[in-house]
């Protein structure tokens, strides 16, 4: 006999439909599995009898076939478990046949239970858009199905539970969707930082324009304590931005079993030895990278001259197209990487150059060897350079207390308004994602700016990316300051957050 059961697979983001057909007849007992199968899927015959059989089931002694169609894609991991073995029992009689309007996807254990698969939100969304009326799925993977409209999410948590509905006898309740609720977690607050006025300011900058920032000091200074606050003063996601970032984490397998939308920007603080493919993303089967699990929110580096040269360089292509394609023989996949990065560095392998009270003990040139690690094109791409100085002891034995994390994020959050009605309809969401054209649009100068630009490009010897970088700030500081048009003092803060590379660099 014969049986035909819808299901889904996904190749990065992007989710297709899988017909599963099994098909018993006479001969010499044999499961094949055919299709473009790999291994994973290949060992499924395995799993799917100890299932059956392990849950009352009968598996059909004959020559079994199941086709995984379009026989020309790739088929990868254990999804595929739970709608061959549906086929099966519908092949074998064991079962009516599926509806054309139904479909499943999950991983079966021996016993028989239902595993949780990656990449469940891509899947029912692409069969709520090939006109299916349900989808079975993994009880793990509820909640992020559940946000799906148009179609009823069953989950299954075991064999049993299923057949005891497709037999009519207990029927499983839809999943209901999850109210999206804001991280419970307490985030680092800006209150607890001491002194460093002038970098909170660059980092408020940086958070409402979604601007890339490196910031240079000595060990101690509060360089990772600022950038661990970023989260707590970043606007919560939009409805768009959480359902992509929602997907990509559900891809990645990085998405907790109870939550159904992400609601928080990610922080993504990879260690310095994290390789070109941990940090863009790669392997056999392309999986995201830190790069693209920070998509909407923000990707630290600390330590950034101890970064493998390899990985930084790897950066520069994605912070300018705002994606990342990662080429195998079986296609290419695009993940999205519109991030904040955030970047930490200490101005010699001591760390005490230019202290105002320590002294630098590194040899001759060693400072200079150590920040050439950072290569001037991944130098140029950053925005915003700040100094955090180290804070002195009268303002760490301070009773006073800075502003929170709270007003900082008021404000913010009317600037990213600002932003939003500006760019509506456009696909951009803050002034960093700006391409010429709209910096032409909406960084327009008076005389006055131009001439001041114009004196600080040829001071700083500035590149033309600079020179767009510097609009773009200065267009944020603008909007946090509620006007329409960009002042001088805007232009001159830009252009202070320029110099301090050339300050540095041009000292050695």
């Amino acid at each position: 006999m014969f049986a035909r059961v819808n299901s889904t697979g996904c190749y990065g983001m992007e989710a297709f439909c899988v017909e599963v057909e099994a098909d018993c007849y006479n001969g010499l007992p044999r499961f094949d599995i055919v299709g473009l199968p790999d291994a994973s899927v290949k060992e499924s015959c395995d799993r799917v009898r100890a299932a059956m059989k392990n849950c009352g089931c009968h598996f059909p002694v004959s020559r079994i076939t199941v086709n995984l169609a379009p026989a020309d894609r790739r088929k990868e991991g254990p999804l595929y478990d739970l709608p061959m073995l549906v086929a099966l029992l519908a092949a074998s009689g064991q079962l009516k046949q599926m509806s054309p309007k139904s479909a499943f996807f999950g991983e079966l254990s021996l016993d028989g239970a239902v595993r949780r698969v990656n990449g469940a939100l891509p899947m029912v969304i692409q069969a709520r858009d090939a006109g299916w009326d349900e989808v079975f799925l993994p009880a793990g993977n509820a909640a992020e199905g559940s946000v799906v409209e148009g179609i009823k999410v069953y989950p299954v948590a075991h064999l049993k539970q299923l057949l005891a509905h497709l037999r009519g006898q207990e029927k499983i309740a839809p999943a209901e969707p999850v109210e999206a609720m804001a991280s419970p977690l307490a985030l680092p607050d800006f209150a607890d930082v001491k002194g460093q006025r002038e970098a909170k300011r660059a980092l408020e900058v940086a958070a409402a324009g979604n601007h890339n920032v490196l910031m240079i000091g000595p060990p101690g200074s509060g360089k990772s304590m600022l950038a661990k606050r970023l989260p707590s003063v970043l606007p919560g996601l939009s409805p768009a931005e959480s359902l992509e970032t929602t997907k990509l984490y559900s891809v990645a397998g990085e998405l907790p079993s109870d939550v159904s939308l992400l609601r928080e920007r990610p922080f993504r603080s990879p260690h310095h030895t994290v390789s070109a493919a941990g940090l863009s993303g790669g392997g056999s089967i392309p999986r995201p990278g830190e790069l693209s699990l920070a998509h909407n929110g923000v990707l630290f580096l600390d330590e950034l001259p101890e970064f493998n040269r390899v990985a930084l360089e790897v950066l520069r292509q994605p912070m300018e197209d705002g994606s990342v394609s990662i080429s195998r023989a079986a296609g290419t996949v695009r993940y999205p990487c519109a991030v904040m990065l955030v970047c930490a560095m200490n101005p010699c392998p001591c760390g005490f150059f230019g202290h105002p009270t320590r002294r630098c003990t590194c040899p001759p040139g060693a400072a200079q060897r150590y920040l050439s690690r950072v290569s001037g094109p991944l130098l140029d791409r950053l925005d915003i350079h700040i100094e955090v100085p180290p804070v002195d002891f009268k303002r760490l034995a301070s009773e006073e207390k800075s502003e929170a994390s709270s007003l900082i994020r008021e404000r913010i959050q009317r600037a990213r308004d600002t932003q939003q009605a500006r760019f509506k309809n456009r696909g951009l969401h803050a002034n960093g994602q700006m391409d010429a054209a709209h910096t032409r649009e909406h960084c327009k100068l008076d005389g006055e700016g131009r001439r001041l630009l114009e004196s600080a490009f040829a001071a700083l010897g500035l590149s033309a990316r600079a020179y767009d970088k510097i609009l773009r700030v200065a267009r944020t500081i603008a909007d946090l300051e509620g006007s329409e048009a960009i002042a001088t003092p805007h232009l001159a803060e830009a252009v202070q957050y320029r110099s301090l590379d050339r300050k540095f660099w041009a000292e050695r």
